[in-house]
C-alpha cells in the first residue's frame, strides 16, 4: 500500500495554450488567457470575461482528425486533446498493453449541445442523436473510445474539486493492484447554463479575477481539460520510463456548511490538506510551494487562507499562489490543470504569479507570489475545493 504512484506523461489545453508547452510559456510571460466572450451565443457577450480556447468545435474535430458527422460535446473535445498529449507524452504506444483504465471527471458534460439542439430535438428527431451526449460519462465514453481504451472507464463529478477526485481514484486503483496505469484528470467547457448560474450566484467579477486581493470581486469562468498517467512504480520499471514526478499525498474532507459556500473556519479545506499530508509521510515544512484554490471569490479566499493557517500556522505558510487569474476557474478541470502547473513548477524550479494582486486581505497577513520566481522545489500542495463542500488536496513530488 506504500507504493509510490508516478506520474509518466501529462497534457493540457486552456485558454492559455492548446498543449503543456504552449501553457508553460504563458506562465512564463504572464500571459493571461481572460477575454471577452466569443465562441458561443449569450447575452453576457462583452460584458461578462472568461477564460475562453479560442478554438472552434469544428476547429477541434478537424484537429482530432474525427468524422465530422458526429455528437461529440465541447468538453469531450477538450478532453480527447489533452488525454491524447497525456499518452503520447508517457510514450504510451499500445494502451492496452497492461491493465489500463481512465478516470475523467466533470461538470458541465454534453451542456453546450443540449443548449443548442433542445428546443429542435420534437421538430427535427435527427437531432436526437445528440441527447445521448448530454449527460456527464459520455465525455469518459467518447475520450477512452478516441484513445482506443478498453479497460475501466469512470466518470466523477464533484463540482470544482472534480479532477483531484479523478487523480486520487486513480492512485488508489493502482495502489490495491485492480489497475497498472491510470489516464486520470478532467474536462469542462464553457456553457450558457453555467455562466447564467455563476451569475446568479453572483460570484463572477466584472473584469479580471484579483485572488486573495482584499477587493476581490469574484471569479472569472474558464474552459479547459488536463489529463496526467498514473502507473505503477512497477511498471516503471519494468519499462524504463522516465517519470515527470510523483503523487505523494491527497486527501478528500466534506466540510457539509453549505450548498456553495465554504466553512467560515475553512475545515473541509483543513482536513483536506491535513489527510494529504498524512498519506504523503511529509513534514508541514517540506512543503515548498502551494498551488491555492483561489477563486478570488469572497468566500473562497477568506475560507482557504484560514485553513491555509490553521495547518502551517501564522507566518509560516509556504510561498503560495493561485493560477486562475491566468485561466479563469475551468470547474471539473481546475485540479487537472494546476496539477499539471505543479509538476512544470517543479521541473523548472518556478513559481508562477498570483496575477492581479494589490492589496493584501485585512483578515490575515498573507501575500501571494506576484512575480515569477525562482526556486527550487521537491513538494507542490495543489487545492481544489467544490460546492457543496467537497474538498480536496493533493502533493505532488519531484522524487
Amino acid at each position: 500500500m506504500s507504493q509510490k504512484i508516478a506520474i509518466t506523461g501529462m497534457g493540457i489545453i486552456s485558454s492559455i495554450g492548446n498543449n503543456v508547452e504552449e501553457n508553460f510559456i504563458s506562465l512564463q510571460t504572464g500571459k493571461h488567457g481572460i477575454s471577452d466572450i466569443e465562441m458561443f451565443e449569450t447575452r453576457h457577450a462583452g460584458i461578462i470575461k472568461t477564460g475562453e480556447i479560442k478554438l472552434s468545435n469544428e476547429a477541434l474535430v478537424e484537429k482530432l482528425q474525427l468524422d465530422e458527422d458526429n455528437n461529440v460535446t465541447r468538453t469531450s473535445l477538450l478532453g480527447m486533446i489533452a488525454a491524447k498529449e497525456a499518452v503520447e507524452s508517457a510514450g504510451i504506444s499500445e494502451i492496452n498493453s497492461c491493465r489500463t483504465g481512465l478516470i475523467s471527471s466533470t461538470s458541465v458534460g454534453g451542456m453546450d449541445i443540449t443548449e443548442k439542439y433542445f428546443y429542435s430535438y420534437e421538430d427535427f428527431p435527427e437531432k436526437q442523436k445528440y441527447i445521448d451526449a448530454h449527460d456527464a460519462g459520455n465525455s469518459s465514453l467518447a475520450i477512452a473510445d478516441y484513445l482506443g481504451l478498453k479497460g475501466m472507464v469512470s466518470t466523477i463529478s464533484t463540482a470544482c474539486s472534480s479532477a483531484a477526485n479523478a487523480i486520487m481514484m486513480g492512485a488508489k486503483l493502482i495502489k490495491n493492484g485492480v489497475l497498472d496505469r491510470v489516464i486520470v484528470g478532467g474536462t469542462d467547457s464553457l456553457s450558457k447554463f453555467t455562466l447564467n448560474g455563476f451569475n446568479t450566484l453572483m460570484i463572477l467579477t466584472d473584469s479580471y479575477n484579483t485572488p486573495f486581493d482584499n477587493n476581490r470581486k469574484g471569479l472569472n469562468l474558464g474552459e479547459a481539460a488536463a489529463f496526467l498517467v498514473l502507473e505503477s512504480e512497477e511498471m516503471v520499471k519494468k519499462d524504463n520510463k522516465k517519470v515527470l514526478a510523483y503523487l505523494s499525498g491527497y486527501g478528500n474532507a466534506n466540510d457539509a456548511h453549505h450548498q456553495t459556500a465554504s466553512s467560515e473556519n475553512g475545515q473541509g479545506a483543513f482536513l483536506a490538506m491535513q489527510q494529504a499530508l498524512k498519506i504523503s509521510g511529509l513534514n508541514k515544512e517540506n512543503i515548498d510551494y502551494i498551488n491555492v484554490h483561489g477563486t478570488a471569490t469572497p468566500n473562497n479566499d477568506l475560507s482557504e487562507g484560514i485553513a491555509m493557517i490553521r495547518i502551517f500556522g501564522e507566518n509560516q505558510v509556504p510561498e503560495f499562489s493561485s493560477t486562475k487569474a491566468f485561466t479563469g476557474h475551468t470547474l471539473a478541470a481546475a485540479a487537472g490543470i494546476e496539477a499539471v502547473f505543479s509538476i512544470l513548477a517543479m521541473q523548472n524550479s518556478l513559481i508562477f504569479p498570483n496575477l492581479n494582486f494589490k492589496t493584501k486581505m485585512e483578515e490575515f497577513d498573507l501575500t501571494p507570489v506576484t512575480e515569477l520566481k525562482e526556486k527550487n522545489i521537491n513538494h507542490v500542495l495543489s487545492n481544489s475545493f467544490g460546492f457543496g463542500g467537497n474538498c480536496s488536496t493533493l502533493i505532488l513530488s519531484k522524487s
